[in-house]
């Protein structure tokens, strides 16, 4: 696999669309007959692992069973379970494994219960291959480049006895408008690209998720349309890379011009976008931000390592000095932009030096916020087969630094804005306190504050009175 530039058909599949369609009223058929046999409708839970682009997927998921007859339950006692995979690390794959043993005991128990895997994970296959050596129970497996055809593998499961696998190594095909259950009423996660090119060495991302391809911009825009007028105020811009958006189109179009055709769609109050790679953030993306009311005041933007030496060895094509570069522009140009960031301790080859390195950028760049990771090997990339693994012992301690330095700035950032007047979109119920509901900043900060139900899906003007490290304490004002 390389990652040359390669054209993808980009128009949503009409015909596959009717297909799927097809297969929902057949399906809706076995759901209705499962209902008779059990008296009741049948229940299913989604599990997803890993990103915002893999929950999006399980509101697909949910969406056609929603459709078909099926009843949405949190707890795995139901009789359809199905768990959105995430492989980028290895700890994921650990967890999926364990949830299995358990979900077997369910099935003994309920023999008309279906188990499905799908997702990242499932592009492996010696992941396929130990499922079907140890987990035979399991009724159905698919990947990332076929969720749409999740009601034709249904009714597959309903006709045969054994385990249905369908797994793709690739596809030119997007097909976005089927059913969709969202999570939030009020915000919704919207696809504008598929895959990754940049084939970092430490990411096994590229080969579980394919080539990229970019929705084109009319139906990304149709979709939000039709997503404001069903009460969402919030759109989640969603790619592995939104920064290349646009580079495989008939008609190419950056993703800066992406984000100034959505902020004219009338009703739609906040954008927020991720993930963007440091090599490809533009001046012209820059400025759209500054300028734009509606783009949110927040910036993930991974930075892994502060090492050149580290950061030439992950195959990530920026340095220090650029990132930080970067990262300054960003600051002087929009000044109340928080950034956030990715990083990984322990990557083959890092010393204490890199690490102080990567210590610098943090207290240099001064993060809201960032997620701190310990590398993982993954079979099939470049890093898992790097001689130079790092001690476990040495990993711990290096990551316990920076993670100690990603608090102490963060909360320094944070606390800046203690005393300010913000507008916050109320998102749910506190969970420790009843009495209080939790929401977000602009730049993706959480506040609790006094409120109800009611304020559920509402944006308010909230006093930041108490910071509490990552976040705030306030009342509506």
């Amino acid at each position: 696999m390389n990652n040359n530039t390669l054209k993808f058909d980009t128009h949503n599949d009409i015909e596959e669309t009717a297909r799927q369609q097809k297969f929902m009223e057949k399906a809706k058929a076995y759901v209705e007959e499962l209902t008779c046999k059990l008296g009741r409708k049948p229940t299913y839970c989604v599990t997803t692992f890993g990103c915002q682009m893999n929950a999006r997927d399980s509101e697909k998921l949910a969406g056609i069973l929603n459709y078909i007859g099926y009843e949405k339950r949190e707890e795995e006692q139901a009789d359809f379970v199905i768990y959105n995979t995430c492989t980028v690390r290895d700890n994921a794959n650990q967890r999926v494994y364990g949830r299995l043993g358990f979900l077997h005991s369910l099935k003994k128990k309920n023999p008309d219960m279906k188990i499905a895997l799908c997702g990242c994970m499932m592009q492996e296959q010696s992941v396929i291959d130990k499922i079907r050596q140890s987990y035979r129970f399991v009724d159905l497996i698919f990947g990332t480049h076929n969720i749409y055809k999740f009601a034709e593998l249904l009714c597959a499961t309903f006709e045969n006895q054994g385990m249905v696998i369908d797994i793709w190594e690739e596809t030119t095909k997007i097909v976005e408008t089927l059913p969709l259950d969202r999570k939030y009423p009020f915000k919704s996660g919207t696809n504008i690209m598929f895959g990754c090119n940049n084939f970092c060495s430490y990411c096994i991302v590229p080969y579980v998720r394919g080539r990229e391809r970019s929705r084109a911009p009319e139906e990304i825009l149709t979709e939000i349309e039709g997503l404001v007028a069903d009460g969402v105020s919030e759109i989640m811009l969603l790619g592995q890379n939104v920064n290349s958006y646009g580079a495989n189109l008939e008609e190419p179009i950056s993703f800066a011009e992406l984000l100034r055709k959505v902020e004219q769609i009338e009703g739609l109050h906040r954008i927020r976008f991720m993930t963007s790679h440091p090599k490809d953030l533009s001046d012209e993306l820059i400025q759209v931000m500054k300028e734009s009311k509606k783009v949110c005041r927040h910036l993930h933007l991974p930075v892994q390592s502060g090492s050149n030496k580290i950061l030439e060895a992950m195959n990530r094509r920026y340095t220090k000095e650029s990132y930080l570069a970067l990262a300054e522009k960003i600051r002087r140009e929009i000044p109340d932009m928080a950034i956030t960031t990715d990083i990984i301790v322990g990557f083959p080859g890092e010393t204490l030096e890199d690490v102080e390195d990567t210590i610098d950028v943090v207290r240099r760049v001064g993060y809201e916020n960032a997620f701190t990771f310990i590398y993982s090997k993954r079979t099939g990339t470049p890093a898992a087969a790097m001689d130079n693994q790092v001690p476990e012992d040495l990993v711990s301690k290096h990551f316990d630094m920076v993670l100690s330095a990603v608090q102490e700035t963060a909360k320094a950032q944070v606390k800046k804005m203690q005393g300010r007047i913000e507008e916050v979109l109320v998102e749910e119920m506190n969970e420790k306190d009843p009495s209080l509901v939790t929401g977000r900043m602009s730049n993706n900060t959480l506040v609790h504050f006094p409120g109800d139900a009611g304020m559920i899906g509402t944006y308010k003007m909230v006093s930041l009175d108490e910071c509490h490290g990552f976040y705030y304490l306030g009342h509506e004002v």
